[in-house]
């Protein structure tokens, strides 16, 4: 079967190797398309954490089973979403139930190979099923499930103010799924493009531009009191350090968005405001089941902005990376 590994940054090779020996309790896949994430970008890019060479990418997966256990609640031709995050089970993140921060994680396509190949194999537990979702649909469960995750770890209350800077496709996610639930969403970014998507196919209540005065801009929103849940979606350290400032005395302050670096706080800021100060990593069972259930409420089509088939990927993946080409989603088609 086909394959394509990304050898170093920078470089992807197409390669082909033997279709993978399925084990009992596990489920033998064929991969239907790929959604490409950040985490994709920035190792092709060379600079994301916890990330060696070479690799596989793909962690934003649609499948089809193609074999599974007599016993299995899966059958041949079933639609499945995977939850890419491989947990051992046993450490004190997994008994307390949170498989997300496992010590010993292996994430599917970062810290082992991915599913940027025809089929794969994986335990039949990292699998739900999708019967009613499309292939598009299902490709972009895991990075909302990001989003679902962030938003229930900042407890979101109906009716409060809420902050997320950038808008990207997990901010995307984390604006939509907070509208959903019913909070008054601020929308921040640099980019005025991804400022009207967010407003005008997204639904967020208000939309600011980072470089016009955001602090002040909120306070008037928020009649002085600011927003009492902010999640940073960026990454950026600038932006990661500046987040606490858009966020009210008593408010959250959701770190989703990762930095390679060191970040520096003032203490007697964030003393003052008696910040939580949280990070929000991966997403569980729980979030996952969470987007199937609202992803029709979703607007798929005009977030997947770009679509091109697996023999075409290396050749396109450079231009993802360009602001001006206007990426949300990018996605691999393995039927074109």
């Amino acid at each position: 079967m086909k394959y394509i590994v990304c050898e170093e940054p920078g470089k992807f090779s197409y390669k082909e190797k033997e279709n993978p020996t399925r084990e009992r309790g596990h489920v033998l896949l064929q991969i239907k398309k790929v959604g490409i994430c950040g985490t994709d970008l920035h190792a092709y890019g060379g600079n994301q954490p916890f990330f060696s060479y070479p690799r596989i990418l793909g962690h934003e997966l649609a499948a089809v089973v193609l074999d599974a256990d007599d016993t299995s609640r899966f059958k041949k031709g079933d639609k499945v979403v995977v939850m890419p995050y491989l947990s051992c089970g046993k450490c004190i993140a997994c008994r307390t139930g949170k498989t997300n921060c496992c010590q010993q994680i292996k994430v599917f396509g970062v810290h082992i190979d991915g599913g940027m190949q025809e089929e794969v194999v994986l335990p039949e537990a990292v699998l739900l099923p999708t019967p009613e979702l499309t292939f598009e649909e299902i490709a972009i469960i895991e990075p909302l499930a990001i989003g679902a995750h962030a938003l229930r770890r900042a407890a979101l209350k109906p009716d409060e103010f809420v902050v997320v800077v950038g808008c990207g496709p997990i901010g995307i996610g984390i604006i939509k799924l907070a509208q959903i639930a019913g909070a008054k969403v601020i929308a921040l970014d640099v980019d005025d493009n991804r400022l009207k998507y967010a407003k005008n196919e997204i639904g967020a209540g208000y939309t600011i531009n980072v470089l016009q005065n955001p602090i002040e801009q909120i306070s008037e929103i928020t009649s002085g009191d600011m927003a009492t849940a902010v999640f940073d979606a960026t990454g950026n350290k600038k932006a990661l350090e500046n987040g606490v400032d858009y966020m009210a005395h008593g408010g959250r302050y959701v770190l989703v968005g990762l930095s390679k670096g060191d970040l520096t706080f003032t203490h007697p800021k964030i003393h003052a405001k008696e910040t939580t100060l949280m990070c929000s990593r991966n997403a569980t069972l729980e979030d996952f089941k969470h987007v199937i259930e609202h992803i029709k409420l979703f607007p798929t089509d005009s977030f997947v902005t770009h679509t091109v088939a697996f023999e075409s990927m290396a050749a396109q993946f450079p231009d993802w990376l360009k602001p001006e080409n206007n990426v949300i989603k990018a996605m691999v088609d393995f039927d074109l």
